[in-house]
Formats: structure tokens, C-alpha cells, sequence
């Protein structure tokens, strides 16, 4: 199947249709909880506000880059918060739905492999946040290990699929280590300095607290 095939597929209503059924698969991961298989409604309704939230703030645009990419108002902070407060397992899941939601209403495939690594991983890459658990500092750490997971699916993304678009001077993958490294870690930087309020850090805290 063609770049021109897929991209019609998935601006098509069956392509929309079939994702809409992984995003339903994929929530209703997040309702079973753990080894027992019990349901978590909190889970599942606090998971689909993150992913929610994650797909309002990516619209809020402060600078969009030419080629694809883009620093938003804090859009990743709301799957590592996702991640931080529920766990990997829940944020990963949030992140993944988010991403296919936003194929929905933004698609861009010219391969299957591209559309995992620029959609569903990318986003579900963020949830990774959570692995630090309840360490200190795992706010800001851990918001970091989210976004360097991300950073790496996008960089492969960018090497393997958009490699022809490297400026003079750059090879495939320096040119996405640099591309794509500007604009999620300029958002990144913007995001440790919100983090870094105690009010914030505070407000994260006794969430969690509440939440155990």
C-alpha cells in the first residue's frame, strides 16, 4: 500500500472507525486493573482526563516548526502527570489512546511503521515518567525519562521515514537528533521551570497522596 493509500485509509471513515475500536480496547485495559482483573473506574475516568487534557494543551501552539513538530502550552506535562499519579501501566495506555486520537483528527502516514512511532508510541512513550515511582525528585526526573522516551520514537521516526528532508550539512540522523531535539526539549525546558514552583511541586505531592 502506498504513502497516498494509507493516508486516504486513514482520512477514510473505516480507517477512523478501526481506530476508534483500538482507542475503546486499549481504555478498556485501563478499567481491568493489574493482576487481579478489577475493574478501576477512578482510573479509567482520571486516565481519559489526562489524555483529554494532553489533546487540548497540543492544540495551544506557541511555535510550529516547518517540517512537523511543535511547542505547545505544557501538552506533554499532562501524560507524565498521568504517569506520576497512576502509574506506567495507566499512563502509557492514556498516552497511546491520545495518540491515535489525535490520528484521527490530524492524520499523517506515509508508513504503518511511521504511524506507530509518531502516534500511538510516541505519545504512550511519555507514560514511561512513571518508572521512577514515589523517589524524590521523580516529578522532574521523571518527567525527563518521559520525554527522552518520546524524543527517542520521534528521532527514529524522523531517521527512517524523513530522512530526504535534512538540511545541507546534516545526515538523516543528526539532522532528526537536532530537528526534533529544538522543539521538545525548548518545551521541556519551559515545563521544568512550571514544575519547579514549589505551589506545583506541592500540589503534585498531595494529589498523589489522595490518589494511594
Amino acid at each position: 500500500m502506498s504513502a497516498e493509500q494509507l493516508q486516504g485509509f486513514f482520512e477514510s471513515l473505516t480507517g477512523q472507525l478501526i481506530t476508534v475500536a483500538a482507542i475503546l480496547l486499549l481504555f478498556g485495559g485501563i478499567l481491568i486493573s493489574g493482576k487481579n482483573k478489577k475493574t478501576d473506574t477512578k482510573g479509567l475516568v482520571l486516565s481519559a482526563i489526562f489524555a483529554a487534557l494532553y489533546l487540548v494543551l497540543n492544540q495551544i501552539v506557541l511555535f510550529q516548526f516547518p517540517q512537523g513538530g511543535s511547542i505547545t502550552l505544557l501538552s506533554m506535562l499532562a501524560i507524565t502527570s498521568c504517569a506520576y499519579l497512576l502509574g506506567v501501566r495507566r499512563a502509557v495506555m492514556a498516552g497511546m489512546c491520545a495518540g491515535l486520537i489525535s490520528l484521527i483528527f490530524n492524520p499523517y502516514v506515509i508508513h504503518p511503521l511511521q504511524l506507530l512511532l509518531d502516534y500511538p508510541l510516541a505519545v504512550g512513550a511519555l507514560g514511561f515518567a512513571g518508572l521512577l515511582g514515589s523517589r524524590k525528585g521523580s516529578l522532574i526526573t521523571g518527567y525527563l525519562v518521559g520525554i527522552l522516551c518520546r524524543y527517542f520514537c520521534v528521532v527514529l521516526s524522523g531517521v527512517v521515514f524523513f530522512g530526504e528532508y535534512a538540511a545541507e550539512g546534516f545526515n538523516a540522523m543528526t539532522w532528526s537528533l537536532y530537528y526534533n531535539g529544538i522543539y521538545i526539549g525548548a518545551e521541556a525546558a519551559l515545563t521544568i521551570l512550571v514544575l519547579a514552583f514549589p505551589p506545583i511541586r506541592r500540589m503534585f505531592v498531595q494529589l498523589k497522596k489522595q490518589l494511594s
